[in-house]
């Protein structure tokens, strides 16, 4: 299959998490178009099984192939570390992954005590323990399962009671433990950078991968060759598995429902 060089790209995730991931690639990427994907109808993803996420993938690229993309972003952890190698078997277009920063912080850290906040869905997977063990040989990695966050991200109430104290209570425990890194290891909890910066001790950084991925995607399309010679329009079209799209509540612009 030719790919056409001045098409889309597609982003897509199980909620509004990647919409972290498209504000960067558009900084990024001025001259290039894009489809946004939001499967709100299967999220989330972080208690899928792996067969559950490959599926809801493969769909989900059919559709975004069909509007012509010319390169995928799986702006989703649990869903990269699940499909990723699948999608890449399947599909002849590029595809970006995310994984969490798990690198970078290894290698920044000075206490050598990184914390790494995900869904269970992607601390469970393969891709995760192997970055991990590739990159973490002499530092303490301290795991926690981020249980509900994404689904109290998904209402756009970002200052909620509830949520802060849901927070706390994955963060406070790991303080303790002299960690000077935090790596955020799904996309929605970029969300949360202006309510982590309060609870957490001013030493501490926070990772996500919005920035990498945008980094990442522009040197494949140069590889490629398939950088948008032409200025697109710059709206993005926006979809959802949804009728109640959780998109209206970070986006103004009309979202599409679609059935994959």
């Amino acid at each position: 299959m030719k790919i056409k060089q001045n098409t889309c790209l597609g982003v897509f995730d199980s909620g509004v998490g990647g919409l972290t991931i498209l504000s960067s690639l558009k900084s990024m990427l001025p001259q290039e178009q894009f489809i946004y994907v939001s499967d709100d109808a299967n999220a989330p993803y972080g208690k899928k099984s792996k067969e559950e996420i490959s599926e809801r993938c493969f769909q989900i690229v059919d559709f975004l192939i069909s509007r012509g993309c010319k390169l995928v972003v799986v702006a989703c952890n649990t869903a990269t570390t699940n499909a990723i190698d699948a999608l890449r078997t399947r599909y002849d277009i590029p595809f970006i992954g995310i994984e969490p920063a798990i690198k970078p912080a290894a290698l920044n850290s000075k206490t050598k005590v990184i914390g790494v906040l995900a869904t269970r869905g992607t601390l469970s997977s393969r891709l995760f323990a192997q970055t991990s063990n590739t990159f973490t040989q002499n530092v303490n990695v301290i795991e926690q399962i981020g249980d509900g966050l994404v689904e109290a991200i998904e209402k756009g109430e970002l200052m909620n009671s509830k949520l802060v104290d849901l927070l706390n209570s994955y963060i406070k425990p790991m303080l303790g433990q002299n960690l000077d890194i935090l790596v955020l290891g799904c996309t929605h909890y970029t969300f949360l950078i202006p309510l982590l910066q309060i609870i957490l001790p001013k030493n501490i950084q926070i990772i996500d991968s919005a920035d990498a991925v945008a980094k990442q995607t522009f040197r494949v399309l140069k590889k490629e060759k398939l950088l948008s010679s032409k200025n697109l329009d710059k709206t993005v079209k926006y979809f959802s598995s949804s009728t109640k799209s959780t998109l209206s509540n970070f986006i103004s612009e009309k979202i599409k429902v679609v059935n994959f």
